[in-house]
């Protein structure tokens, strides 16, 4: 039985044909009772979808409703696999889930995570966002060594008609927020989306200067950060996990924002990621257009993941 697709490609919508595909010519074989083969079938298209140990928490539950004839037709195999992922991404997301801090100053949101996820680009989505919903926003751009990064977003800045905070190249990163707040305050505007540098998770030095960047914030704003933000590429599979397992525990990550999944995205890292770190999903990143951020809903994205 040949894979028809290369390990590691999986496309949102298409979880329960690859089971079809590859472990089933027929679901009633499976619910005539619970065949090595079929569920072995099963296990590889979880894991080429990047379920990671979910999988197996996945295959020990149907094993166990299929021998107590709990799941009698095909759909209701296909229902139970929507619900079961569903109930493992946890709570819906979107702005009311975000923490807005006392009222008494601007709310602070750090965005982190490694190179080339695509914080700059999310940092905008999440002001078009917040404007939508009445909120004044001011960007600050805290990656002081890449020129472009700075200046992207003060393109982007510049289109959604907000200001923008930048330092001097290869200043410090924990100036500009500072500075940040300060403009904010002096402004009247209620939040600060920080856009930070991408921090190779295996580079402590680089880990460091984001602890300090939070810190600073810390002192300047009681309470801030607000949310701090970990952005994922839902392309990179398990290594998703190991990032969002380091992020978190130097700078204490509030919560997720899961980009790349339009096209050929990989669904079960964010299954995977949930499960096994507890870290809330916000928005999901479906786009490159500065309104292709949305709330997680946890049923939708169960739906789409395994299709029908």
């Amino acid at each position: 039985m040949g894979l028809a697709v290369p390990l590691g490609v999986a496309v949102i919508g298409g979880l329960w044909r690859r089971i079809r595909e590859v472990a089933l010519a027929d679901v009633a074989v499976l619910l005539r009772g619970v065949d090595a083969s079929v569920v072995e079938g099963i296990e590889r298209v979880l894991l080429e979808a990047d379920f990671g140990p979910v999988a197996y928490t996945l295959l020990e539950d149907l094993e166990q409703r299929l021998r107590r004839g709990e799941l009698r037709t095909e759909e209701d195999v296909r229902r139970w696999l929507v619900n079961r992922v569903a109930s493992m991404l946890g709570e819906p997301g979107g702005l009311e889930r975000l923490n807005f801090g006392d009222g008494a100053g601007p709310a602070v949101f750090l965005l982190v995570g490694v190179n080339g996820v695509g914080k700059t680009t999310v940092a905008a989505k999440l002001a078009h966002l917040l404007l939508q919903r009445g909120r004044s926003v001011l960007l600050a751009a805290t990656d002081t060594y890449r020129a472009a990064a700075a200046e992207q977003l003060a393109i982007w800045a510049r289109r959604l008609s907000v200001p923008c905070v930048t330092g001097q190249a290869g200043g410090d990163p924990a100036a500009v927020a500072f500075n940040a707040i300060d403009a904010a305050v002096a402004q009247g505007i209620d939040t600060i989306v920080v856009d930070t540098a991408g921090r190779l998770h295996t580079r402590s030095d680089l880990v460091e200067e984001l602890k300090k960047v939070r810190r600073v914030v810390g002192r300047k704003r009681a309470g801030a950060p607000h949310e701090t933000l970990l952005v994922v590429d839902a392309t990179t599979g398990q290594n998703s996990v190991v990032q969002a397992a380091t992020f978190t525990e130097a700078v204490s990550v509030t919560g997720m924002i899961v980009t790349k999944l339009d096209g050929t995205a990989k669904g079960g890292s964010v299954v995977a990621v949930r499960n096994q770190l507890g870290l809330p999903i916000r928005f999901l990143g479906v786009g490159e257009r500065v309104q292709d951020l949305e709330p997680f809903a946890p049923e939708r994205f169960a739906e789409q993941l395994v299709g029908a």
